[in-house]
């Protein structure tokens, strides 16, 4: 009764039609990109990460807040015992669940650049269920136990969307260094939400208990997912420098860049794109 009326969650048919639409755009976008020229989009993801960025610390904010005006229990804390305090909660939990639907432009944006190899199953699956999953959690479940999760995500998202915002700009790359320590801290976030989590289960309160044994369930699912993508991108990638390293290779010879070889190759890739 408490989110009767608000946007979006009246029922259930918009967010589905939403996750469908995303669906579409996803397998039909690089089809249709396919002989296109990629868009470079630079201003307009600076803007995009920019905003992001900034909900995100809003939502860290007045999530952080609310938790301590209400005096939530770490442990496990009902839906209905902290007043006003409840009632921010949800207020703010609405624009989690509503950035989700923002953060499908994501996706579109790797569509529209062409670069397909980002979207993964892990980054589709991540996208497309936590929208559904929250509209869900808005009408059922919408503070109390459910705060913790969404904490950490949007502080873990000020980090991310700072960084792919900063990435845009050619000049500010150079000097990014937390690429690889944001799926740390997506991982790290992970597993600290299945402990709080858990601790609702094993110490209960008024929160539905099967609400809590979903979110350990999806949380392992993208604990698996994401640290496949982290030894695939990290991994292998430090493995074959080692053995480029090893075997005196081209690339890198002494632990030094062969920069003829690397002008060469730009040469070479000027001249492809002239043609």
């Amino acid at each position: 009764p408490r989110v009767k009326g608000w946007l979006l969650l009246e029922n259930y048919t918009p967010t589905f039609i939403f996750s469908v639409l995303y669906l579409l755009i996803v397998w039909l976008g690089p089809k249709y990109m396919r002989n296109k020229q990629p868009f470079s989009c630079r201003g307009i993801l600076v803007v995009y990460n920019l905003g992001l960025t900034l909900l995100s610390l809003y939502m860290f904010y007045e999530l952080v807040t609310g938790v301590w005006e209400g005096g939530y229990n770490f442990f496990c804390q009902d839906t209905h015992s902290a007043g006003e305090a409840d009632m921010k909660i949800i207020r703010v939990l609405w624009w989690y669940y509503f950035s989700k639907l923002i953060e499908f432009m994501d996706t579109f944006f790797f569509i529209l650049r062409k670069n397909n190899h980002q979207i993964t199953v892990l980054h589709v699956y991540h996208h497309a269920t936590m929208l559904n999953i929250w509209w869900f959690v808005m009408n059922w479940v919408p503070c109390g136990h459910s705060y913790f999760g969404a904490t950490l995500n949007s502080f873990i998202h000020v980090l991310m969307y700072s960084y792919y915002g900063l990435s845009a700009v050619p000049a500010m790359r150079p000097y990014l260094w937390w690429k690889k320590y944001i799926t740390q801290g997506q991982l790290t976030q992970f597993v600290l939400t299945i402990f709080q989590t858990s601790c609702g289960v094993v110490w209960p309160c008024a929160f539905p208990q099967g609400w809590l044994y979903f979110q350990i369930s999806y949380m392992i699912s993208l604990i698996i997912l994401f640290t496949n993508f982290y030894i695939q991108t990290y991994n292998k990638k430090a493995s074959s420098r080692r053995k480029e390293y090893q075997n005196g290779s081209t690339a890198t010879v002494n632990g030094y860049t062969n920069s003829f070889s690397s002008l060469e190759n730009n040469v070479k890739q000027r001249k492809q794109r002239k043609d």
